[in-house]
């Protein structure tokens, strides 16, 4: 008896997820939730937005949590073929981890067209530190060349920094541009300004290992987005390698940007929005149901 009332409350969660036409009403399915990050990152706040942009979105909540949160439910949701909706963004190892993603098309473009990741400098590096400037100035890479050490490093269990440090011993065809004409200095002390997500470890780190051959002594402080961009501002840090434009960060640049040089982008083709297994049958935002 307790079995087939169980069996019969499971039948009746899958029908209540069905409309009357047999399709699954995605809504119900993930108690119109969106799984998320932390609070204040960008893709945070430009989620936040788009529930309030789309009206289809009315009654959806973001679930606020951490990035390795939200990867688990993920898996977990991927292993079973459970509906999942999450805040995604490339780079991302998750991308190489599970080949079944996609992001779900934005009409109203509020997470933007693909993205770049800039690097910022604080003013007067250029003259205090010119070879520490010239090399983060030419510091450029692609999305496979990050999402492949985050991927390493979530695969092996090492430190991001450990792996970035053989990805610039195995790659000096690739780090080699970032050094032409910069001289090799005596412990010249540079800080780099961070997010702490595995991304942007990936990409402090090797160029904290570059700068480290030339005989920088460097540190990575990592901290909020809003921290980062004040920091870079106010001359607290020299230089940070994390700002996603035009749409992710757009309210932090448009803050502050009277008050730091902008050196363009270090990596092209990056994304933001919702992301969903391919298995759950809709294609934009606006075939997900309000409350």
């Amino acid at each position: 008896m307790l079995l087939a009332a169980c069996g019969t409350d499971e039948a009746k969660e899958e029908s209540n997820a069905e409309g009357e036409s047999g399709e699954t009403n995605y809504g119900k399915a993930v108690d119109y939730t969106i799984t998320g990050i932390e609070p204040g990152a960008g893709i945070t706040v430009t989620t936040e937005k788009a529930i309030e942009e789309y009206d289809n979105l009315s009654g959806w909540e973001l679930e606020q949590s951490s990035t390795a949160a939200m990867v688990t439910e993920l898996e977990e949701a991927i292993s079973s073929e459970s509906p999942i909706v999450v805040t995604g963004w490339n780079p991302h190892w998750m991308f190489a981890k599970f080949a079944n993603l996609k992001y779900l098309e934005d009409p109203k473009g509020i997470y933007g067209d693909v993205e770049i990741i800039k690097t910022l400098a604080r003013k007067g590096l250029k003259e205090d530190k010119p070879n520490a400037y010239k090399l983060i100035d030419q510091f450029e890479w692609s999305v496979e060349d990050m999402e492949g050490i985050m991927y390493e490093a979530s695969e092996s269990g090492k430190e991001v920094a450990e792996v970035a440090k053989q990805w610039v011993e195995d790659n000096p065809d690739k780090t080699k541009p970032w050094t032409e004409g910069v001289e090799d200095v005596d412990g010249v002390e540079i800080e780099l300004v961070s997010t702490p997500w595995d991304s942007e470890r990936a990409s402090a780190n090797v160029v904290a290992e570059v700068l480290r051959q030339k005989g920088f002594h460097v540190t990575i402080t990592p901290v909020d987005v809003a921290v980062m961009f004040e920091a870079v501002a106010n001359g607290d840090g020299d230089a940070t390698l994390a700002a996603w434009l035009p749409a992710t960060h757009k309210d932090f640049y448009e803050k502050f940007k009277d008050d730091f040089v902008d050196l363009g982008a270090n990596l092209e083709g990056a994304k933001i929005g919702l992301v969903v297994p391919d298995y759950m049958d809709i294609e934009s935002i606006e075939d997900l149901p309000a409350k």
